[in-house]
């Protein structure tokens, strides 16, 4: 788009993405040095607004940014008092006993936390410092130098025709230009995909792999509430051997309670709905009776990467590193990565720190790469790194025990006798042709502790103005219909947990239609599509979910 003017302003580092990675390398940068110009765009109507984790927090991320964050009123309120695990049949469950984990998947010391306030705290403190915020900005584009590094993001643009074209109407935006652009947008950001595929950045390295995350919050009966209580499942409603996954069940304050469900995005049977295997999880006996009499009052859903150690791919090119999820450092079986992605923030400060005080700029911040590969990151994470390919591979009782085992000699001794797994395909390939799999009947909704799909993104308060393009783009707008729909029964009606896809029949023949305006910005689609035809690209800036305490 080099014909469109646009306004432009230099900074020193640029930063795309108010997460925990963005907002840390933000303050990071101006506690070293206040004159430092940095600037940070968020996508949603507020720093927080598309927040969502689960969340238990490890503080070491924070004790590590900001020391005193107690004295400063950090919402870190809620200790875990009881950590809980258990094996789930239809109608029982098997509690499974703390005293053989490893010492790294114990919660005390943790904080049961709402990641969005955490976030909402922590760009405070950057404001604080100087930081200059900016949310309801998307950045849809990156620019390029001359020698191909990048040099900065178009951040801004309003108004586009329902084409996508610019109109008489449209706001093109404003050029951000800094010595060095961070790409913290969360897992499978636009940008950071372009970023990761322009460089070549995955070669040699495991695919990566992800989940899909959602999650409610509840009010429930304060008879029932444990503040601090943490339990996390495994089993029923998911077939362990071919579809792995889990729940966690948080109690925080007020008496509510934060229920979630986790699908792994690698299942094979196109039939599965995982929106609706959450709802169903809801029925078990112990769930059904922690949450009757309670209320839903918010839900959201995003996507979770999950193949740690082997899957990060190389994080720096010129001009460009990127942080947190946009590299994918979960933690899978502790579920933690928010940790990580605060102390990738710091880590990624720190080598721009160094680099511009030695006068570079648009260069590739090595010293980055190899902290997060070297430090408490590469270690947290090397510990548990056959874990997933495990589960994958040999199915929920083998990943329990062989994993178990992998985690002790790893913590104890450094190594495994499996040394490092591989994860295999990735998760569009992963699915089977719907011929090879028997459909799914799931019950409907009772309207008091399932609901509808749609029911429920209501209850994530996200909103699209109608008029923008679709930012869901089709490589190729007769895939759906010609080849998903016969071939795989059209999972796309099903993987998304916002009902944003749909086949309806006119005119006596199948047409394929994309609600966006219910998009949650979870990416599924663009992670679990067989064809991988669908591209998830930021909408306007401020649009999407506004998710309140997530």
């Amino acid at each position: 788009m080099s014909e469109i003017e646009r306004e432009s302003m230099e900074y020193d580092v640029v930063i795309v993405g108010g997460g925990p990675a963005g907002l840390s390398a933000a303050i990071r940068l101006k506690q070293m040095d206040p004159d430092l110009d940095v600037v940070l765009l968020e996508k949603g109507s507020e720093i927080g607004a598309h927040i969502l984790s689960g969340a238990v927090l490890d503080p070491c991320g924070l004790d590590a940014l900001i020391p005193d964050w107690k004295a400063k009123g950090a919402p870190l309120n809620v200790p875990v008092k009881d950590d809980n695990f258990y094996l789930l049949g239809e109608t029982g469950e098997i509690r499974v006993p703390n005293w053989p984990m490893p010492k790294l998947m114990n919660n005390h010391g943790n904080y049961i936390v709402s990641m969005g306030n955490v976030c909402r705290w922590m760009a405070e403190q950057a404001e604080e410092l100087g930081v200059e915020i900016f949310p309801g900005m998307a950045c849809s584009e990156l620019i390029y130098g001359d020698n191909g590094e990048v040099r900065g993001v178009v951040a801004g643009v309003f108004g586009l025709e329902e084409d996508g074209s610019y109109g008489p109407n449209t706001e093109p935006g404003m050029e951000l230009l800094g010595k060095y652009v961070f790409l913290s947008e969360g897992v499978r950001g636009s940008l950071a995909k372009e970023v990761i595929a322009k460089y070549d950045l995955s070669a040699g390295k495991e695919p990566q792999k992800f989940g899909l995350g959602m999650k409610e919050i509840w009010e429930i009966d304060p008879a029932k509430h444990k503040e601090g209580s943490v339990t996390h499942t495994m089993g029923w409603p998911l077939n362990s051997s071919k579809t792995g996954g889990g729940s966690f069940i948080y109690h925080l304050e007020n008496n509510q309670v934060y229920v979630g469900f986790v699908v792994h995005l690698n299942y094979q049977n196109p039939h599965l709905y995982p929106y609706m295997e959450f709802q169903r999880f809801k029925h078990h006996p112990m769930v059904a009776e922690l949450l009757e009499g309670g209320k839903r009052v918010a839900y959201g859903a995003r996507a979770i990467s999950e193949g740690g150690y082997q899957s990060m791919p190389k994080m720096v090119a010129p001009g460009v590193a990127l942080l947190g999820c946009s590299v994918g450092m979960v933690n899978v079986p502790r579920i933690k990565g928010n940790h990580n992605a605060m102390l990738s923030g710091k880590a990624a400060a720190e080598a721009a720190f160094a680099a511009i005080k030695a006068g570079r700029a648009s260069d590739e911040l090595t010293d980055y790469e190899t902290e997060v590969r070297e430090g408490a990151i590469g270690k947290d994470l090397k510990l548990v790194r056959n874990l997933k390919p495990m589960w994958s591979k040999w199915g929920l009782a083998a990943s329990l025990t062989l994993g178990g085992f992998d985690m002790w000699t790893n913590s104890l001794f450094g190594g495994s006798l499996f040394g490092t797994m591989s994860h295999g395909k990735c998760d569009a390939e992963a699915t089977g042709k719907a011929s090879d799999f028997k459909e799914i009947n799931y019950p409907k909704p009772d309207g008091k502790l399932s609901f509808d799909r749609l029911t429920n993104v209501a209850f994530s308060f996200t909103n699209h103005e109608e008029s923008q393009p679709a930012h869901l783009k089709l490589k190729d707008p007769s895939v759906p219909v010609n080849v998903n729909l016969p071939q795989y029964a059209g999972p796309s009606a099903r993987y998304c947990p916002a009902g944003v896809y749909e086949f309806v029949e006119k005119d006596g023949a199948q047409q394929f239609v994309i609600n966006f305006q219910n998009c949650v910005h979870c990416k599924t689609c663009d992670i679990k599509d067989p064809s991988q035809n669908i591209n998830w690209t930021v909408p306007q800036g401020g649009d999407g979910p506004n998710y309140p305490n997530m």
